[in-house]
């Protein structure tokens, strides 16, 4: 959702995630997400998964990953956003991307995946950036799209069974690649 006028993002400072920022960074992805503080923003999966996001191991092992960077954002020394960015061959895989609730919809989303994408193409060279989407999430795939992201229609099955994804509300739910050209 992007119809908010896009405000001064203020001082945003990128820097690569510590393991000590790790219980800060699941707070943040699960605020994002689950439960009812994710429906302060627009990005909330509460309506078709409960249970967890993340946990402090999912986290961490992004964080220590050949290959593997978890961008953390911050804004006058608060963190307010996150992503994770892997090298894939010629491509980057985006995800684990989480703005605090409270700051959604304000065009914070478009700087960080902005500066998400120069980073890959700088560090790594790559020519693509790889996402997977839940795909029944209408309106954040079509905000991809509007960044440039296009629909594959490849799909993936979501790991029903697996709480450490979520524990499903419906039974519907695949995951869809999204693309976009870096170069």
């Amino acid at each position: 959702m992007d119809t908010a006028p896009a405000q001064d993002p203020g001082q945003l400072t990128f820097r690569d995630a510590a393991d000590a920022d790790v219980p800060a960074l699941v707070t943040l992805i699960e605020s994002a997400y689950r439960g009812d503080s994710s429906r302060t923003g627009w990005t909330t999966e509460a309506d078709i998964l409960q249970g967890r996001r993340t946990d402090p191991d999912g986290v961490r092992k992004v964080v220590e990953a050949p290959g593997s960077r978890l961008l953390v954002v911050e804004r006058d020394g608060a963190l307010v956003a996150c992503c994770q960015l892997e090298h894939r061959g010629e491509a980057a895989y985006f995800g684990m991307f989480a703005v605090r609730p409270g700051l959604q919809g304000a065009g914070l989303g478009k700087v960080i995946i902005a500066e998400a994408e120069r980073t890959v193409r700088e560090s790594w060279g790559v020519r693509e950036m790889h996402m997977t989407v839940i795909s029944v999430r209408e309106e954040l795939i079509a905000w991809y799209e509007r960044r440039g992201y296009r629909r594959t229609g490849e799909l993936s099955p979501f790991p029903y069974g697996d709480e450490r994804f979520g524990i499903p509300q419906r039974d519907d739910l695949v995951f869809e690649l999204l693309v976009k050209n870096l170069v």
